[in-house]
């Protein structure tokens, strides 16, 4: 039987294809040892990082990238990952759930305190949501400290006083500081513009490219116990807003979504062509799921096991800006 190989959450801290010292892969197949004896594989660090939750890059500079441990921080590298820093320590720290950098403006970096990879070690936080207008080097607090998880923060692409941020909020019990929130004054006040009840998480948000009146969200009821994990039910689902997420329009029985009962919900909104939308939706029919209307219709792509187990970790889709097969 040939090895498996898993890329597990934290693979920003192994690259596959570089260059730097080989590494053997253990086998008791010589085939295995053969096929795999091109194979190089680099270390870009830290190298104590733990899982990595959060990733954003500046589209201004190609070096510079942030993530966020769930344990461990904020990081940053300025040289495409040969080096990263620590820029949290002394401000935030623990787990660290989402990052954005503000496409207009790369020194303007938002982060959100709380593990959004739901293990059931998960890291919360009190710290809710950090800003820095000058790339890391400190940060302040702009509110949302019942937040516990943050699962996305989304910035406009011109102005970057005007954010979008997913909050999950506490999940081992009801509250009310869950949603979509937003900001236009650059983190000073903000407004719940999405809410469904005290127990359903924003899963995910994201705009369609470019145009940040289009905003779709994914609704997750979702709680955890020191001995269960309950994933799904009444408020789950897809919405969508085309006034910049004042209003929001639940699209979840739209033609050729799933029915039944849905578990956590991720969206990628094609660069390439917006009309193309994927959705990750854990289901019993779940899987991923594609509209070519700008979520009007939808068409089920592929429910196999190996895209959609464990969906409160592995459930996120990302589409190559260029080319929307790469998925």
């Amino acid at each position: 039987m040939r090895p498996l190989l898993f890329l597990l959450p934290a693979a920003l801290l192994i690259v596959a294809t570089g260059t730097g010292q080989k590494r053997s892969v253990p086998s008791s197949d010589p085939a295995d040892s053969i096929y795999f004896s091109a194979l190089k594989f680099r270390l870009v660090g830290p190298f104590r990082g733990g899982r990595a939750d959060a990733v954003a890059g500046s589209l201004t500079d190609r070096n510079t990238f942030y993530f966020g441990a769930t344990g461990g921080g904020l990081w940053k590298t300025t040289d495409g990952g040969s080096n990263w820093k620590n820029v949290s320590d002394g401000f935030f720290g623990g787990g660290v759930g989402a990052v954005a950098v503000a496409p207009s403006d790369g020194s303007i970096v938002y982060a959100g305190e709380g593990e959004s990879t739901l293990r059931n070690n998960v890291s919360e936080n009190l710290g809710g949501v950090w800003r820095s207008d000058n790339g890391g080097r400190s940060w302040r607090n702009i509110g949302l400290r019942d937040s516990r998880h943050i699962a996305r923060i989304v910035v406009h692409p011109k102005d970057p006083d005007i954010a979008w941020v997913g909050v999950m909020g506490h999940l081992f019990g009801p509250n009310t500081e869950r949603g979509v929130y937003k900001t236009t004054d650059g983190g000073k006040s903000w407004r719940r513009v999405l809410y469904v009840n005290e127990q359903t998480a924003c899963s995910e948000v994201v705009m369609e490219p470019g145009n940040p009146q289009v905003l779709y969200a994914g609704m997750w009821r979702v709680k955890r116990t020191p001995y269960s994990m309950e994933s799904g039910g009444d408020g789950s689902g897809l919405y969508k807003s085309t006034d910049g997420g004042e209003t929001w329009v639940n699209i979840s029985a739209h033609q050729g979504l799933p029915k039944g009962v849905w578990g956590n919900v991720n969206i990628a909104v094609s660069a390439s062509d917006p009309d193309k939308v994927f959705a990750m939706i854990e289901n019993a029919a779940g899987g991923l799921y594609l509209s070519k209307d700008r979520g009007e219709t939808w068409a089920k792509l592929n429910t196999d096991n190996d895209i959609k187990q464990r969906a409160w970790y592995f459930n996120r889709v990302y589409v190559d800006p260029k080319n929307d097969n790469i998925i």
